[in-house]
């Protein structure tokens, strides 16, 4: 065990990354929309990495494994809706492309605004996405802290940690805005890569002789572990496919995926991506195999500590620099992702709720300088809230997913010649949120089996059509 050798190896990674990428962006003329969404120049390959680096989070690299020790069967929701949303995306992300290219948008609120000639529906927008977007940027937190404490073999004050880390980070997007996220992303996807193909095979091959013994010693330990219950529990098979619907529908709905759609060179370039990301897919089943293997071999842990099993394996099977190597990749996993989340955060009430709301920072040069300023207000309220509210990765993941998810009846309606008015969507999304903000507060996961976030959409898109036909008559 040597602490110094494991997070020398984090610290000195991270640096060279954010460094490098640095590197890379600092020759483009920064203006807001090259600040925000990459000057629209991104080709195939630079879009899938950069994707592909705000897609596969802490989240894909501790929660999923979490979930397959922690619960079994329901943490395969998480290889379905991808694929899934993937298909969709063909169809759906080239079109809205093609708008914001020919109307110059630079945000997901812009869109709304355009489309339904409302500027206080895009502040509405612009107002929920922020407020979703917190809680994913501190799931990257929570991964982030796993991360670091299992490193520094619990010798480390871990909030000290990430919160340099974070101000590291903060100050990376501060300076290159999204083009410096899709060069570090260059770097996190080949890492995640490497230690997930560790994780994934080396562990049950160490332990087991290979993944599938693994598995067939789960199921002989643990016969209904990859059994959905057939009922209306928790996560039950109403849960499980509902929660599959929700998250492919929202996949993209996030403001930060808008911004990546916005940043491609052109509609093309977003059907080749849908294409190639399910590719990525793959390193899902290898976290299942990790996630298994922890649970055979550091059996016990309950409730948020399950995020932490596969890395506790490494912790205690292998030397110090392989548990170094493994925990860079999983903090890569979380800073990359968050860079783009804080950007989206912070465009959104720069250009939609301070500019075309109180007409302030309206010119490009007033816009960037608070964007930039509010990169690190978005920072420090989402380390706030990680500090004060702890919960399971997907717990947080699927918090975000049932507000953002709200946004697809409005952007697909979005899409047609003939559109509801303003306030049909507007009021829809309003009560989709109060759907899960009720909920919340009352402690129900599910309503009749169904994932909460999704009977929100149920109601959203029945008071969207109520109100636009009571608009007509």
């Amino acid at each position: 065990m040597n602490a110094s050798v494991s997070l020398g190896i984090v610290g000195v990674g991270i640096a060279s990354v954010l460094i490098f990428a640095t590197l890379a962006a600092r020759r483009a003329n920064l203006d807001p929309q090259e600040y925000i969404v990459g000057g629209r120049s991104f080709g195939a390959l630079f879009l899938w990495l950069l994707l592909a680096g705000e897609i596969y989070t802490s989240f894909t690299f501790l929660g999923a494994a979490g979930w397959a020790y922690g619960k079994g069967a329901p943490a395969f929701y998480i290889l379905c809706y991808g694929t899934c949303a993937y298909v969709l995306s063909y169809f759906l992300l080239p079109p809205i492309w093609t708008i914001a290219k020919e109307r110059g948008l630079l945000t997901e609120a812009d869109f709304f605004a355009e489309r339904y000639g409302s500027p206080r529906l895009g502040i509405l927008v612009a107002c929920v996405g922020f407020v979703f977007l917190v809680p994913y940027v501190t799931l990257q937190l929570t991964g982030l802290e796993i991360l670091l404490r299992i490193a520094g073999y619990s010798t480390l004050n871990s909030a000290t940690a990430v919160g340099i880390a974070f101000a590291l980070m903060t100050v990376f997007v501060y300076l290159t805005g999204l083009r410096g996220t899709a060069w570090a992303s260059v770097i996190k996807d080949i890492a995640v890569l490497i230690a997930v193909i560790f994780a994934g095979i080396a562990l049950p091959i160490h332990f087991f002789g290979s993944p599938a013994g693994t598995i067939d010693r789960v199921l002989a330990t643990r016969p209904h572990w990859m059994t959905l219950a057939n009922d209306l529990s928790a996560q039950g098979t109403t849960w499980f496919v509902s929660t599959v619907l929700l998250t492919a529908l929202g996949f993209f709905m996030w403001p930060q995926s808008i911004a990546a759609v916005f940043s491609a060179r052109s509609a093309a370039t977003l059907r080749r991506n849908a294409i190639f990301l399910p590719f990525y897919q793959l390193m899902l089943l290898l976290v299942y195999f990790a996630g298994f293997t922890a649970l055979l071999v550091v059996p016990g842990l309950k409730g948020p500590a399950a995020d932490q099993s596969f890395l506790l394996v490494v912790q205690h099977y292998y030397p110090s620099w392989t548990l170094g190597c493994v925990a860079f990749a999983g903090c890569l996993a979380a800073l990359v992702p968050a860079s783009g989340q804080i950007l989206g955060a912070a465009s959104l009430v720069a250009k939609n709720v301070a500019g075309d709301g109180f007409g302030y920072a309206t010119s490009d040069a007033e816009r960037l300088r608070l964007t930039r300023i509010l990169v690190i207000v978005v920072a420090a309220l989402a380390l706030t809230w990680w500090l004060v509210a702890r919960t399971s990765l997907v717990g947080l993941l699927l918090i975000g997913y049932s507000g953002v998810t709200q946004f697809f009846p409005g952007v697909v309606l979005g899409l047609r010649g003939a559109r509801p008015p303003a306030t049909a969507i507007g009021a829809g999304i309003v009560a989709g949120i109060a759907v899960v903000v009720i909920a919340a507060a009352l402690g129900a996961p599910t309503i009749a089996g169904l994932n909460v976030g999704l009977f929100g959409l149920i109601v959203n898109v029945a008071i969207a059509f109520a109100v636009s036909a009571m608009s007509r008559s």
